[in-house]
């Protein structure tokens, strides 16, 4: 990894860092370099009522995502789901309640102020199939072909080496398992650089790919029947999308 890169990732742990001590003061937090109030785009206000009222509101508060991947992975009982970049556990939470005690949600997350929150969260929602691990999205630590299905809600555009992080979650997913991501995607005919001037690499815009990139990153990966399907925009020429692709049931790990 490039100094540029550990500098980059850095800089998002300790903004992360911050937002998960803000949600523990019981301020609310948002995705971006600097503290700014939660509107449509981002955050809690992206879950129903219903399922925000039934979380920690330590949970709510540290939101940081740019929509609701629970409510488009189909999850199904029993199922094994892991959420990348988990913070203080929102999803893994709705995830435990749809799997039910059969299944298990596991959160990932590199921050350990976040994985404290999330801990505390969990212990107050009293989920017991919920497991949270340290670690970066780009080397996740769990045995290939042990997940059904892989959600993240803002965190991989996040990463300085996406392609690692497709890779990763093709690796661990069973076969015939499948993702369920929300992220930030640009147009195509936006450049880097244009990207870069809607907002900061932590603001979850500079680091987004397009709809191009994405596709071709994920089917590089061996993912299949990629769909990228856009439900707002956060800048212009940027949008929060849904992003479903799957590992075929008769594909092993590559490599």
């Amino acid at each position: 990894m490039t100094d540029q890169a550990l500098e980059l990732r850095e800089t998002v742990r300790q903004r992360y860092a911050a937002a998960a001590r803000q949600a523990s003061q019981g301020e609310t937090a948002c995705c971006g370099p600097q503290p700014v109030e939660v509107d449509e785009n981002f955050g809690s206000t992206l879950y129903a009522a219903d399922e925000r009222d039934a979380l920690p509101a330590q949970a709510v508060a540290a939101s940081l995502g740019c929509g609701n991947p629970t409510a488009v992975a189909e999850l199904r009982s029993g199922e094994r789901v892991l959420d990348l970049g988990s913070g203080g556990g929102i999803d893994v939470l709705l995830s435990a309640r749809r799997v039910g005690p059969a299944g298990k949600a596991y959160g990932l997350d590199m921050t350990e102020e976040m994985l404290a929150l999330a801990l505390a969260n969990a212990a107050k929602a009293g989920a017991t199939n919920v497991e949270f691990l340290k670690g970066t999205i780009e080397a996740i630590p769990l045995p290939a072909n042990t997940i059904d299905v892989v959600i993240s809600n803002c965190v991989i555009n996040l990463s300085t080496d996406k392609q690692a992080v497709f890779a990763e979650t093709f690796r661990v997913l069973k076969p015939g398992g499948r993702i369920g991501v929300s992220d930030v995607v640009a147009d195509d005919t936006l450049a880097a650089g244009e990207r870069a001037q809607r907002g900061e690499w932590v603001g979850c815009i500079a680091g987004a790919l397009s709809f191009t990139e994405y596709r071709q990153g994920l089917e590089a990966a061996g993912f299949t029947g990629v769909e990228i399907t856009p439900t707002h925009q956060v800048a212009d020429g940027m949008h929060s999308a849904i992003i479903r692709a799957t590992k075929e049931s008769d594909v092993g790990e590559l490599g």
